[in-house]
């Protein structure tokens, strides 16, 4: 196998950036470009990052046939022509070649229904990845008609098939994102983002480690995208890393990158849900004050005198299950260094570290399961670790959030998927025994007698 040329040079012909590895303690905070919220939010619900997709009139008659819902399941105001018939999820645009194509876009995972409502910025921890995307993608080719048409299809069809086994997971609410950025990478010279069907890196591991998706909401806070430390720099680059899928060239990088700095620009104006139930104020106070003694070293202060500290916190130090972080710093030097190579990183640096970076907690009270892989189910259980369930599904895909726990309601189990005969049933067990799932860690809870922990509660409820 041919190796890319990123192996022996960077993109200006010197040799590629050396990756740095992160140290635990604080992240320096990096100048973001400015941008237009107003043309963010815009660009952000009408165009397309994803590059290829589906043939609309294929998506039409597929809906037909009952593949697709074609009607919008929740109203985004500004969506416009034709992206205003379709669901919230995906776009329309018109490729080079003149045909209509549908394809996915950022909400699909950064926005979820809230109390009825559809929050943009809202991670789905329902989204389901457990199903092969190629039998989807060959079912609706035999819908396509028309020769450009069929190019158009093949052309995403060839993507979506090189990426399968990186963007399937066996556990509702595991997002592959990360394994399918990577994937895409060892398939694309960094220096001209060519795309080769034959992959130029060693791809990463099969094993997708799960993760929940993170509020869009604390963007404007944070100074590394990812939950290692990872994503320093200009975070425009690492935010537009699904144009991989499609994207052949830096000329039309550089055209995505020019309305991306908008859409992030956006982001950092947006505001966490407030709490919709009552709160007891008096309690609230109480948890405030044992906060401010217990929690902000780490995750900040907020109110009047607002400070989020930044802080990669060491995994012995955190305690929470580790295998994303030494994936990410031991294993996958390669696509850092192709990152860093490459056109999105022109202005970044990818820095695993081994630890995680205690995130900002605004609106924490929505953003259940918890911990960067999503392995406990409340606020409740993760100020209590004898609370914390081994094997858990929520009680379905909809459920009621419950205010003593803080978080949507779920089921205890008392043994793993195997108690249950069907897929369908297997799929929403989250088994905290496995690899990457467990629900260790982040033990300073269990330090607070049982009224400490009613009051932190009700605490974070007002953030």
């Amino acid at each position: 196998m041919v190796m890319s040329l990123w192996f022996l040079v960077g993109c200006d012909g010197s040799k590629p950036r050396s990756v740095t590895k992160a140290e635990p303690g604080p992240i320096p905070e990096t100048p973001q470009r400015p941008g237009d919220p107003e043309v963010g939010y815009d660009v952000l619900v009408n165009r397309a990052v994803v590059t290829c997709g589906l043939p609309y009139d294929a998506y039409v008659e597929a809906s037909v046939g009952g593949a697709f819902d074609p009607a919008p399941d929740s109203a985004i105001p500004g969506r416009r022509g034709r992206n205003a018939e379709l669901p919230y999820a995906l776009t329309a645009f018109t490729a080079e070649s003149g045909v209509e194509l549908v394809t996915s876009n950022c909400l699909g995972c950064h926005a979820a229904p809230l109390n009825g409502e559809l929050v943009i910025g809202l991670g789905n921890e329902f989204l389901d990845f457990t199903a092969d995307p190629v039998m989807a993608v060959e079912g609706a080719g035999a819908y396509v008609d028309g020769e450009a048409q069929v190019a158009e299809w093949q052309r995403w069809a060839d993507r979506i098939g090189a990426i399968a086994p990186w963007s399937m997971t066996d556990t509702i609410g595991a997002n592959p994102a990360q394994a399918i950025t990577l994937a895409l990478m060892a398939h694309r010279d960094p220096e001209t983002l060519a795309w080769s069907d034959e992959p130029l890196l060693p791809l990463p591991p099969t094993e997708v480690l799960p993760a929940s998706v993170p509020p869009w909401w604390n963007v404007g806070k944070k100074h590394a995208m990812f939950y290692n430390g990872e994503g320093r720099g200009d975070h425009v680059g690492y935010m537009m890393l699904a144009s991989t899928t499609c994207t052949d060239s830096v000329a039309e990088a550089r055209e995505i990158d020019a309305w991306f700095k908008d859409v992030r620009a956006y982001l950092a104006t947006l505001e966490a849900p407030a709490y919709p139930y009552p709160i007891d104020a008096e309690l609230a106070a109480e948890g405030q004050r044992l906060f401010k003694a217990e929690c902000t070293e780490c995750h900040g202060r907020y109110g009047e005198r607002e400070r989020y500290p930044n802080e990669l916190v060491a995994l012995d130090e955190v305690g929470t299950d580790p295998a994303m972080a030494e994936q990410a710093y031991r294993r996958t030097d390669r696509f850092a260094r192709w990152f860093n190579a490459s056109f999105y990183g022109r202005n970044a640096n990818a820095q695993p570290g081994l630890g995680y970076v205690a995130p900002p907690l605004d609106g924490v009270w929505a953003t259940a399961p918890y911990l960067h892989n999503g392995a406990v189910p409340t606020l409740a259980a993760l100020l209590d670790t004898r609370e914390r369930p081994t094997y858990w599904r929520f009680e379905s895909a909809s459920p009621d959030y419950d205010q003593a726990e803080l978080g949507w309601r779920y089921e205890r189990l008392e043994q793993g998927r195997e108690q249950f005969a069907s897929l369908d049933e297997q799929k929403w067990v989250y088994d905290t025994s496995r690899r990457g799932y467990s629900n260790q860690g982040h033990d300073f809870g269990d330090l607070l007698s049982a009224q400490e922990r009613l009051a932190l509660l009700e605490y974070l409820k007002t953030l």
